[in-house]
């Protein structure tokens, strides 16, 4: 096969800031795999967690070392190169946006869409939630009003963990809360807590009718959540301590969901093993994203109907999104009938 790459610069609407700092910008990565005159495309965002950061010129040097050694493969063999990206040591998010291409080749190659292949049910996809990033009160009023004059909002997901502490964390989350009553609100510190903060956090957003707290403590930190769960009247659930099914076993006596993201997954065959080793572990499953187009959030999509809460929003925050795919309908974002993916690029949409 055929694998080609290209760089593409996306920009946000809104700037998100988390605990970890803001982003308003970043430079993606298009793969491109092709044979027998069917072409199917993958993407590959930048992120980082604690030590686990992935550039784009990282990720565009890791495609660069194993393109040669997968283009003697087919799209089919997805088993075999899935094994050589490891032995390569392949960050996730190259393993993910070729994992995507292949999968959008199989079903432009069958001429079916990727939930259809796998007998999914679109009308059980929940609404996703809209971030509202770290701000002061008053910027996370006009935030949320933004959104709310934007498009069609159900679920807000509010980040807090303020370096400023969980004071500046309480006034901001009430602000929005009271500007927005009729929306259900979710909480990530993104590990901006400690212990302390968590406990008494979770028990404050527990009155204020929240659902479910993601990653209250920093990513290393994880024997701690077996004390933060004995103390918290609200589920946790974690991301940034959990990238693969193989961390699921031991972290499942300590919380109650993980949040999946393709980039850090390596792609729809790891996150499908994640949601069925979730499921076995008695876990609710969630699934997020970085800075995603709607090419790696379409591919999400596909897998959405087995999530419990959806956090797919990232292309709704960009002003140049390249690329069409899954839309927002009733709050909830929709995969569509065409093939694969269901992805088109503005240069070649008819």
């Amino acid at each position: 096969m055929e694998i080609n790459v290209s760089l593409f610069t996306v920009n946000k609407r809104f700037p998100l800031t988390i605990s970890r700092g803001t982003t308003a910008q970043t430079t993606n990565v298009w793969v491109k795999i092709s044979q027998d005159g069917i072409e199917g495309w993958g993407e590959a965002s930048p992120f980082g967690v604690g030590n686990h950061r992935q550039s784009t010129d990282t990720i565009k040097d890791a495609l660069e070392q194993v393109i040669p050694l997968l283009q003697r493969f087919s799209p089919l063999q997805r088993q075999e190169i899935e094994q050589v990206l490891t032995e390569n040591q392949a960050p996730s998010s190259v393993k993910a946006a070729l994992d995507i291409a292949m999968h959008d080749w199989l079903g432009k190659r069958v001429g079916l869409p990727l939930w259809q292949i796998w007998g999914l049910d679109r009308h059980a996809i929940v609404p996703t939630s809209l971030t509202i990033g770290i701000n002061s009160p008053e910027g996370a009023i006009a935030r949320a009003k933004d959104w709310l004059n934007f498009t069609d909002v159900r679920v807000f997901k509010v980040k807090l963990g303020s370096p400023d502490g969980i004071e500046a964390d309480r006034k901001m989350f009430l602000a929005v809360q009271q500007a927005a009553p009729k929306v259900e609100f979710f909480v990530d510190a993104n590990g901006g807590w400690s212990l302390e903060d968590a406990i008494a956090m979770c028990h404050w957003l527990a009155d204020l009718g929240i659902k479910y707290v993601e990653q209250p403590l920093p990513r290393g930190q994880e024997t701690s959540l077996a004390k933060l769960k004995q103390n918290s009247p609200l589920p946790i659930f974690v991301d940034e301590s959990c990238f693969t099914s193989s961390d699921i076993p031991h972290l499942a006596n300590y919380v109650d969901g993980i949040n999946i993201k393709l980039m850090k997954s390596g792609g729809l065959t790891e996150a499908m093993r994640m949601v069925h080793v979730a499921r076995a572990y008695g876990l609710q499953v969630m699934f997020g994203c970085y800075s995603d187009s709607s090419l790696a959030n379409t591919a999400a999509a596909q897998l959405a109907p087995l999530a419990d809460y959806l956090d797919l929003d990232s292309h709704l925050n960009l002003i140049d999104d390249p690329f069409t795919g899954a839309l927002l309908t009733q709050g909830r974002v929709l995969p569509n009938d065409l093939p694969g993916l269901g992805v088109q690029h503005s240069a070649f949409a008819t």
